[in-house]
Formats: C-alpha cells, sequence, structure tokens
C-alpha cells in the first residue's frame, strides 16, 4: 500500500491526463457503436458534445431575434418582461420584415373609441368578457359566461408538474381565467379557486369505469362535488397528434395519480386513438346531450380540423335536430404541448387560421355562428395573433405554451423527456423545487392582464368597444409579393357573422358572468 502511495505522489497530474487519454484511445478504436469515434478516437467526442448542447448554442447565441420556432426570442421576451412587470416596449421602430408573406396588420382608424369617464375599463383596462354565453341557446341549467377572453388551455397534470398546475390555477384565480384540465383530470392542484373547464379523451381519465369505458355516474358526482367546474370538454383530438392515441408508461404512474385518473398501479394505461362511448357524428350529438341533461352544464368539443365531410354532418344534425354542443374549440395543427412523432405535429392537420376559416364558413353557411362559442388556439398569445382570430370570428382564446412561458419555461425543447430544466413539464421532484407557486401564479396574472390590456387598446384603436366587434376587413395579410397586402374577408372569401353585443357594462353586470345560474 504505501509503495502504491507512493507511486501516486511520483506521478505528475499531467501524466494521469495522458493515460486517461491513452484508455479512452484504445476504448475508442476498439468499440464499434459509434463510427465517428472510432475513426477518430478522442477528437470525435467533440463532435458529440456539440450535438448535444448545439440548441442551446443556437437558442442563446446563434440565432437572431426572429429565427427560432416554435416562439422566436422576441416573442419569449415580451412574455417575460410581461409577467414581470418589467418595460416589455421596443424602441427604434420596428425590426420585423413587414413584407414577409403571413405578415399580420392591424388597421386602425381615424378616430378611436373613447371611453366615457364612467366606463368600466376607465378603471378596469383589462377587464373584457366573453361576448357570448356557453349553453344559452340550448338551455341549459347552469350558463357559463367566461369573465376573461383569454384563458388556460388544456395541459393535465402529469404532462406539467404539480407545481406548474398550482402556479397557473391561482393565476388564473386572480386573472379571472378558467382554467382547462387537460385530459388527465382534475387533480388537486387544479382546486385552488379558478374556474374549471373538465375535458376528458379517449382514456376517460377521471370518468372511467375500470375497463375504460365513460362513467356517467362518475362525471354527476364530480360536477356536484365540484361546483367551479362550469364545462365540460370532450376532447376528440389535438393540434399535436389528432387521431392518435397515447401510453401512460406503469413507470410514471404514481399513487397521486392512480387515484386522480382512476387507473392502476403498475400497469401500463392505453389512451385509444378513438372514442368507446360514440362512433359516429349524431352519436356524439347524443353523449353530447346526455352530458348535458345529466350535469347541467355547458357541453363542448375540442378538435382539430382536416377533412370537412364530419362538420357538414354535424351541422346538417344541428339544424335538423336543433341540438349540438355549447363550444368548440378549434385547435390549430401548430400546437404542441403534446408529445408527438414529428410526421404528427409537422404534417397533420391543418394550422389555424386554415383550421378555423374552414369551419366557420361552414357554421355561417348554416346560420349556426350564434348557437357556438367558438374558442381559438394555436400560438395566439400575442395581441395581434388574439385580434386576428377574433376578426375571423372567434370568442374566446386558449393559451398553453405562452401561459408555460410566463411561469419560467425556457423553450428547452424537453417536455417529452420528463428533464425539463425550469421543472415545468416534469414529474422529477428536484426539478420541480425551484418553481415558487406564489412567485409564479403572479406571473402568469401579470402576462394574462398584460396581454388583455393591449388586446383591448389596439381594439380601441380600431374604433371598437370590445374585441368581438372586430371585422374581416380589420385586418390586412402581407402576401410577399411587392409590398401587397389584402384583407382577411379577401384572402378566406368571407364575412364574419357580427356577435350581439350591446356594451362592456352589461356584460360585467351579467348575473351568470362567471359561471353563476342565472337566465341570459
Amino acid at each position: 500500500m504505501e509503495s502504491f502511495q507512493s507511486f501516486l505522489a511520483v506521478v505528475p497530474w499531467w501524466g494521469w491526463v495522458l493515460f486517461f487519454l491513452f484508455v479512452l484511445f484504445l476504448r475508442d478504436i476498439i468499440q464499434r457503436k459509434h463510427t465517428i469515434t472510432h475513426n477518430f478516437p478522442i477528437v470525435g467526442h467533440i463532435r458529440y458534445m456539440l450535438e448535444k448542447i448545439g440548441p442551446e448554442l443556437r437558442q442563446y447565441i446563434v440565432a437572431n431575434n426572429r429565427e427560432e420556432l416554435p416562439f422566436n426570442r422576441s416573442q419569449r421576451t415580451w412574455v417575460y418582461a410581461s409577467s414581470k412587470r418589467q418595460n416589455n416596449y421596443t424602441g427604434f421602430g420596428s425590426d420585423q420584415d413587414q413584407a414577409s408573406p403571413g405578415y399580420v396588420f392591424i388597421n386602425p382608424t381615424m378616430l378611436p373609441y373613447n371611453p366615457a369617464p364612467n366606463h368600466p375599463n376607465r378603471t378596469h383596462i383589462d377587464l373584457i368578457p366573453c361576448a357570448k354565453v356557453m349553453g344559452q341557446y340550448n338551455k341549459r341549467k347552469r350558463l357559463f359566461r367566461p369573465k376573461s377572453i383569454v384563458n388556460i388551455s388544456a395541459m393535465s397534470f402529469g404532462s406539467l408538474s404539480a407545481k406548474a398546475i398550482e402556479s397557473l390555477n391561482k393565476g388564473a384565480k386572480k386573472a379571472g381565467c378558467y382554467h382547462n384540465t387537460g385530459e388527465g383530470s382534475l387533480s388537486y392542484h387544479h382546486q385552488h379557486g379558478a374556474d374549471i373547464v373538465f375535458q376528458f379523451g379517449t382514456g376517460y381519465f377521471g370518468v372511467r369505469t375500470p375497463e375504460g369505458n365513460f362513467d356517467m355516474d362518475k362525471m354527476v358526482k364530480l360536477v356536484n362535488d365540484f361546483d367551479y367546474i362550469r364545462a365540460i370538454e370532450v376532447k376528440l383530438s389535438q393540434g399535436a397528434k389528432p387521431g392518435k392515441g397515447g401510453v401512460l408508461p406503469a413507470s410514471k404512474i404514481t399513487k397521486e395519480i392512480s387515484e386522480i385518473r382512476h387507473v392502476p398501479m403498475g400497469q401500463d394505461v392505453i389512451s385509444p386513438s378513438s372514442h368507446t362511448a360514440f362512433t359516429t357524428i349524431p352519436e356524439l350529438l347524443d353523449f353530447i346531450e346526455d352530458i348535458a341533461n345529466n350535469t347541467g352544464l355547458p357541453v363542448g368539443f375540442k378538435s382539430a380540423v382536416g377533412k370537412l365531410d364530419m362538420w357538414e354532418q354535424l351541422t346538417d344534425l344541428m339544424v335538423e335536430r336543433n341540438i349540438g354542443p355549447d363550444f368548440i374549440s378549434i385547435d390549430g395543427g401548430e400546437g404542441g404541448t403534446g408529445a408527438a412523432p414529428p410526421a404528427f405535429a409537422n404534417h397533420v392537420a391543418l394550422p389555424f387560421v386554415f383550421a378555423f376559416a374552414q369551419v366557420y364558413q361552414i357554421f355561417k353557411r348554416k346560420n349556426l355562428t350564434d348557437r357556438v362559442v367558438f374558442i381559438a388556439s394555436g400560438k395566439l398569445g400575442f395581441p395581434s395573433s388574439a385580434l386576428m382570430a377574433f376578426s375571423m370570428g372567434a370568442d374566446l382564446i386558449n393559451l398553453a405554451r405562452e401561459a408555460m412561458l410566463s411561469i419560467g419555461c425556457i423553450q428547452a425543447l424537453s417536455c417529452h423527456t420528463n428533464t425539463c430544466p425550469a421543472g415545468v413539464a416534469t414529474q422529477k421532484k428536484w426539478l420541480q423545487a425551484g418553481i415558487d407557486p406564489t412567485l409564479k401564479s403572479e406571473r402568469f396574472y401579470n402576462y394574462a392582464k398584460t396581454l388583455r390590456k393591449e388586446i383591448l387598446e389596439i381594439t380601441h384603436a380600431c374604433g371598437y368597444e370590445h374585441p368581438c366587434q372586430m371585422e374581416m376587413t380589420d385586418v390586412d395579410m402581407s402576401m410577399g409579393d411587392n409590398n401587397y397586402t389584402t384583407t382577411l374577408r379577401q384572402i378566406y372569401n368571407y364575412e364574419k357573422v357580427p356577435v350581439d353585443f350591446i356594451s362592456m357594462k352589461k356584460l360585467i353586470e351579467c348575473e351568470h358572468l362567471g359561471g353563476q345560474d342565472g337566465k341570459a
């Protein structure tokens, strides 16, 4: 032992470095798993190291402010600054290429709308309730007019961490937003005071039988136990992976998730690609009516858009049978909170603008737009894109990734690996430990408030009191040719149906605002 210790003392540090490199050299040339390190011993490891940190290098050093996807640095900076109540202005003019195809221009009027001295928005500049009432046409027992035109989209506990869900819910309560549970069911972390839209998908988590089918008794009990559930959403598909099911591995099923989702421990849980409670459009309508009659709540569905034949059938039956969904969430194919194979994420389903325009025109042609609250989703958490959606006929905006950014997401693109460095999209306790729900809830509140404030300010600049009054001629889009622009009405060849709007004061005074029982 003493001789070995003497040997260690004699060999200099650089000798050990050379010895390590020699061993690494031998290992590289012997192994056959990696061609690069075999052909270029030692040096080849640099290539793999750079590849591993490549996204970070591009994100923080190489890419400019407008290059990155899905959200560029300028967009993320605006969300971060808004959530922290920092200066989110820009100086010295726009740095965007306004001649690029698809660039959005909002057309202001010469004389903006000027709220009267006693107008609600004089004291609450960001207060914007929905102009429509969920469940009004179908005469549901519990009507629901969302208090905010900006709300949190479907993101399940399990895909997001417990502290992220808690932060969003507490922030939503303060901001007056509703919080969609996602298909992972209602967890304890959703129960901090915000209005809830309960979503379920093909797995029927939280409202399922032991065999995995829909259980109406559990649905009724859930609604009766938690009166802050204001509406129910049936998930048909989502923009990230429409028509594809999923697997919740047994290794990820904790005791808490097992209890919330009503699934067994120690077994993989399959979410099928299609529903078992219905298989046709007539059966879907019957299913919606059955849930609404049993719970008294407005019921709608969420869907990505592709083929239009079933949308035609749906609207024909709505006319014929005088029933239908109380709201419809149109999810653009650019949706991204659900992990998906690249082929699905990149190529399956239409982007929001094309999807919404196609569906809305079908409803308009059959005089059905007044029956449905249209919810828009797909990278719309910025004033210009939100107002574009309103001008096309949307009544509400659902936010997902933008909400994640507001509570600390850094767009590390690792949501599907359970290694989210910000603790937002992971179940690892250590990574979640950095999230302070008290602070992060305030961040989401600030972001939602700022977004609504800027939406309303631009609405006033266009001469309107409420975003629902925006028209297709109020937004132009660059065509990329000789600086030519054209209105949304010319591009999509339809005009939005005017919404029955009297005044912001009337909306705020509604007895059922925020989900209370009452008539419109």
